[in-house]
């Protein structure tokens, strides 16, 4: 018999490819290994510029050194199919730092001060991001999903639940896009010199990455306003497509009632001045709670009483209200890790069933919610993806978002009331 003896390249060639097969395995993450990062981000500085083909954004992060963290920590940041173009710190460009697929380095080679701004500029094609999550283009829209780990595919950052900081975002596209959105309230609009548009967005409150959203596009949209028990007035915007704007009514009179019982039932008052939600017809979950700007599927918007039915309208008003409660158990209380998804999303559900029984029939709404248990989330728990409420690890956070998260969650939170 004759045996073939590899060349010393060729073995070289596979023992690199066995290492880069073992470098891009999931990676199991647990609970017991949480840790506090040792960086901390305080403030957010981000600005779109809006491009067919390629979106540009520049950061600006005002970054502290945890005090328990040692001077020579380099700082790692997240970051998913991003072209990058700059690195500086407080201005002063860099040229130390390493980035590969999924991360960006800093701080190596220098040490980093207690305090900074990390200044980043990347390249993205929300054109060609067909996952439909961080910024992505659907139709004619350019729209945002950023929970649980999109926002490191928008621009580089710590995306985990506990690092909230202060956002600002400055948004720029062509007026073919009239309408520009993001979280909190607006601050300024006008037109740039060449001939483009834009608007800047100020959140006062701190918030986690996966809460952030951006949308841009050409819709139609229905307005109302709301005052809070305190007497402010928040003005309130329902967006679509323009051919959907006649079935935007019953989202908004859902929308309101919702603030109105939050208020009455757990004295919680809507905290900007502005409430925007947008419906979006290629949307990868049912609906999303970012602050101030919720984004929903159609499905859970439109309904008018040609083509809805009596369930339409009950399910378009509970989900729009547990959007709404978000508000604050979600967004302005958080998660610490992604193992404690069930403290905002049971939570949540919990408060969204209370309140369509507030709004219909205390029976008829526990009828529903024990047939959902009993005809999915048992068998869940009865079969191969049995899992707690609060899992011990995961290795994709998408695939928690589950019956027994949500419904089980919501049945001892319910225990606890």
């Amino acid at each position: 018999e004759r045996f073939a003896i590899a060349k010393p390249s060729t073995l070289r060639a596979a023992v690199e490819s066995l290492a880069a097969m073992e470098k891009s395995k999931p990676v199991e993450k647990f609970r017991k290994d949480y840790k506090p990062p040792p960086y901390w981000i305080k403030n957010v500085d981000l600005d779109f510029r809006i491009y067919d083909g390629k979106t540009i954004v520049v950061s600006k992060l005002k970054v502290e050194r945890d005090a328990s963290t040692d001077t020579k920590t380099p700082m790692v940041l997240d970051g998913e199919d991003l072209t990058l173009k700059k690195v500086s710190i407080d201005g002063k460009q860099l040229t130390e730092f390493s980035a590969d697929k999924s991360s960006l380095t800093v701080g190596e080679k220098t040490p980093l001060p207690a305090s900074f701004v990390l200044e980043t500029e990347v390249e993205i094609v929300p054109e060609k991001n067909t996952q439909l999550s961080g910024l992505y283009k659907s139709g004619s829209l350019y729209c945002t999903q950023c929970e649980a780990e999109g926002f490191r595919r928008i621009t580089y950052h710590l995306d985990r639940p506990d690092v909230m900081a202060k956002y600002r975002v400055r948004v720029e596209a062509d007026k073919s896009y009239p309408v520009l959105l993001s979280n909190g309230n607006m601050l300024e609009s006008g037109e740039t010199k060449d001939g483009r548009h834009f608007a800047s967005f100020e959140d006062p409150f701190p918030k986690p990455s996966y809460l952030f959203a951006v949308v841009v596009g050409d819709l139609g949209k229905i307005s109302d306003k709301f005052v809070t028990m305190s007497g402010r007035k928040v003005d309130l915007n329902v967006f679509s497509e323009h051919e959907n704007v006649d079935a935007l009514d019953h989202a908004m009179a859902s929308l309101k009632k919702s603030m109105k019982w939050d208020e009455e039932r757990w004295g919680r008052e809507y905290d900007l001045d502005v409430y925007h939600i947008v419906a979006v017809k290629d949307f990868n979950m049912g609906a999303m709670e970012n602050k101030g700007l919720n984004v929903f599927n159609t499905a859970l918007t439109l309904a008018k009483p040609e083509t809805a039915t009596d369930m339409n309208y009950m399910r378009i008003e509970g989900v729009i209200g547990h959007e709404y409660f978000h508000n604050w158990t979600g967004n302005r209380v958080t998660c610490r890790d992604w193992f404690q998804l069930t403290l905002k999303e049971g939570l949540t559900v919990f408060r969204d069933q209370e309140f369509s029984a507030d709004m219909w029939s205390h029976a008829v709404k526990r009828i529903q919610t024990v047939r959902a248990l009993r005809g999915r989330q048992f068998q869940e728990d009865a079969g191969p993806m049995a899992h707690p409420i609060r899992p011990e690890s995961y290795i994709a956070m998408d695939n928690f978002y589950t019956m027994t998260v949500y419904y089980k969650g919501a049945e001892v939170i319910r225990m606890y009331h």
